[in-house]
């Protein structure tokens, strides 16, 4: 789970203006966040199935808002994903 530091953290860095908190921009920031926190939570706990289960939702709910966001700007979608690190390219 995310403290309020880190969570508020990453709201400023990737906000459009002082009062967005839930932009797609700061949901998809905060979605991939929470996915590496409970990816290195299930390489401890391999046999934890309710979290796996909640880790997949959270992959599929960030690649609906990422698609979203490609078909609204596609210019600040790219950012993002280099931004996060997410960018297919460099894989």
């Amino acid at each position: 789970m995310l403290s309020i530091k880190k969570k508020s953290g990453i709201i400023t860095k990737f906000q459009g203006h002082k009062t967005d908190t839930g932009s797609s921009q700061v949901q998809i920031a905060i979605l991939t966040e929470k996915i590496k926190e409970l990816t290195k939570h299930l390489k401890i706990n391999p046999k934890d199935n309710h979290s796996r289960r909640g880790l997949l939702k959270m992959v599929a709910r960030r690649k609906k808002l990422s698609e979203y966001l490609a078909r609204r700007d596609e210019k600040l979608h790219k950012g993002l994903l280099k931004k996060l690190g997410l960018d297919k390219k460099n894989k």
